[in-house]
């Protein structure tokens, strides 16, 4: 008679078995970046939204709110960098910080309601969504303002990363297992490139269509009414970690 085999072999061989097709699934799941799931991160200013009539309004108001004179009109075209890069322009080195958190309290009075969508800011969202991807937002912008934005405008981003700037935003990039990145500065460009993401440059900030080739971008495009197109050719011919081909633009 044949006996069973002892009952510590019976648990080492079941320890040894590959892992059924659902276990293996879950664990997959939990970590986004394991998977090969389309996950595209957005730029926020001058690339989903035009928030230069509402920074405009809101420096203003500070303006006169501190005393001090600033240059709205010129700040308004060098968006990207974070808010303390432009203070320093306008304020003492010691009253920076202070007057920065006085901006971002002024903000959602002043700024939210006079930003527009920019064209194709919702369609490009959609159509991550439409093929299966998540979208999220990652920005330099203080995140509860950022999701102000978004939520005044309607677009509704699978998540929300705010205060990051440049090689930064590789952080939240590769925790959320983003393979492309869209954005509008050649610091964008430098965030995508450092977390190993497709960087898509859109020619709608402060960055020209040259500016932001010769940082590295691998796609450039005139605004985001050409990423829909864009992407339905990128994943049917490379999969959402490579450009449709080398150089595509």
């Amino acid at each position: 008679m044949t006996l069973p085999p002892p009952e510590s072999e019976s648990a080492s061989a079941s320890e040894s078995a590959p892992a059924s097709e659902s276990e293996s699934a879950s664990a997959s799941e939990s970590d986004p970046a394991s998977t090969s799931a389309l996950i595209v991160g957005f730029d926020l200013d001058m690339t989903l939204i035009d928030s230069r009539p509402g920074i405009r309004a809101c420096y203003l108001a500070l303006a006169e709110r501190t005393g001090t004179y600033i240059d709205a009109d010129l700040a308004i075209t060098r968006l990207g960098p974070p808010l303390e890069q432009e203070l320093v322009n306008w304020f003492p080195a010691d009253r920076v910080r202070d007057v920065a958190d006085l901006y971002r309290s002024m903000y959602p009075t002043h700024a939210v309601a006079a930003t527009p969508a920019l064209p194709g800011a919702r369609e490009a969202v959609a159509a991550v969504r439409e093929a299966g991807g998540r979208a999220i937002v990652v920005t330099a912008k203080h995140e509860p303002n950022a999701k102000l934005h978004l939520e005044h405008l309607g677009i509704d981003a699978d998540a929300v990363v705010g205060d990051l700037w440049a090689e930064q935003k590789a952080q939240a990039l590769r925790e959320h297992g983003a393979s492309v990145y869209v954005g509008d500065h050649v610091g964008d460009v430098r965030g995508a490139r450092t977390a190993g993401a497709l960087s898509v440059a859109v020619a709608t900030g402060p960055c020209s269509e040259r500016e932001l080739r010769a940082a590295g971008a691998d796609v450039v495009l005139p605004d985001l009414t050409a990423f829909p197109r864009w992407l339905a050719g990128h994943l049917g011919s490379g999969g959402p970690g490579r450009p449709a081909r080398p150089g595509a633009d």
